[in-house]
């Protein structure tokens, strides 16, 4: 296991945002709703803990009441090398659907290729490879 994962604290869009991202990076999806867990400090049908298993690991959760949810500066998600060429193209293009390109995935003057995307739920990636 590769460690750290991050833990999103959702603003109650936590299965929309994992199904997203299982859609975009593959990988196994777990969803298990605050009623399963018996939880009563939230909607019974809101997430109380998502789990994304692959490639691209990811935890999250809808925000139970009183919980801030997810705000980020400063940070950015970095999925360098993690694979080839082609899927880091694809998945940066799922990315910035609907999201915002702060810097495109292309070759550099050093010869490696990366780029900048915030994505519609609002996490900053940074993605790239180093020449073949």
């Amino acid at each position: 296991m590769k460690a750290p994962k991050p833990y999103l604290v959702l603003p109650g869009t936590a299965r929309e945002a994992l199904t997203f991202y299982a859609e975009t990076f593959g990988g196994t999806l777990e969803l298990h709703t605050y009623a399963e867990f018996e939880r009563t400090d939230g909607p019974p049908e809101a997430i109380a803990h998502g789990i994304l298993d692959g490639r691209v690991a990811l935890y999250a959760s809808d925000a139970a009441e009183g919980e801030s949810p997810l705000r980020t500066e400063g940070l950015m998600l970095s999925i360098l090398g993690a694979a080839d060429p082609t899927t880091l193209h694809a998945w940066f293009d799922a990315l910035a659907d609907g999201g915002h390109v702060i810097d495109p995935l292309e070759e550099r003057e050093w010869g490696a290729s990366n780029g900048q995307v915030v994505d519609r739920i609002g996490l900053h990636w940074l993605i790239g490879y180093e020449p073949t």
